[in-house]
């Protein structure tokens, strides 16, 4: 799975802007984010849809980030780990 382009990130920008939002977190590249000095999530694109990589703890989880559902998931596990 690869990384997000820039068209992919084009079509996830409404998440995008949410997820600036969120005032402990540095978008260091387009789609990057960090908490403090540790990345903590990114974006995927494959065929299958988007998909986002997010720290929850000391382990990396991958969520899709397809659906309005999905996405509202997404930024509630955010608010969880902040």
């Amino acid at each position: 799975m690869k990384h997000a382009s820039s068209i992919a990130l084009d079509a996830l920008e409404g998440l995008l802007a949410q997820i600036r939002e969120f005032d402990v977190l540095t978008e260091r590249k387009r789609g990057v984010f960090y908490r403090k000095s540790s990345a903590f999530l990114h974006f995927h694109e494959d065929p299958a849809g988007f998909f986002v990589d997010v720290r929850t703890g000391p382990a990396w989880s991958r969520l899709p980030v397809n659906t309005a559902k999905e996405r509202k998931a997404l930024l509630s596990t955010i608010k969880q780990w902040r």
